[in-house]
């Protein structure tokens, strides 16, 4: 698949970045395609190992991918947005402007990729002042 098409596809798939659930049309960067599973470790260019990414998302995962988790000293995974659903292992708080771990999976995520950063809880609350936030296959 040319790179305008699989970049367009990936797009096309997700909301916006697939971790933080920032909105590119509203970003003053291009979103990156970012690799679940590291180019560098072995990943791949197929579609399945393929999500859309914010900068900053992309930035703090670079090629971070597991960690012991603290509470259950047990192996957890990074989300993967193509074998996890958003709404099992993250919710939002009552104002929809930070993201809460529901799982192992959930805190090693928003601790590595910092999913409440100051200046994201900014636009949340911004976005959804404007009802542009949150996305609704996040609140079901």
């Amino acid at each position: 698949m040319a790179n305008y098409k699989l970049r367009q596809f990936v797009t096309d798939r997700a909301y916006g970045c697939e971790y933080c659930m920032s909105q590119e049309k509203f970003s003053s960067q291009s979103f990156s395609l970012e690799h679940i599973f590291p180019k560098i470790l072995g990943g791949t260019d197929d579609l399945d190992n393929l999500a859309l990414a914010c900068q900053g998302c992309n930035n703090f995962k670079f090629t971070k991918i597991k960690v012991i988790d603290k509470e259950t000293n047990t192996e957890v995974f990074l989300f993967n947005p193509r074998m996890n659903s958003w709404q099992d292992h993250f919710k939002w708080n009552s104002n929809f402007t930070v993201i809460i771990a529901l799982t192992p999976i959930g805190r090693f995520t928003v601790d590595a990729l910092q999913l409440n950063r100051d200046n994201l809880i900014n636009q949340r609350v911004v976005y959804h002042a404007f009802g542009v936030h949150p996305p609704s296959h996040t609140t079901q």
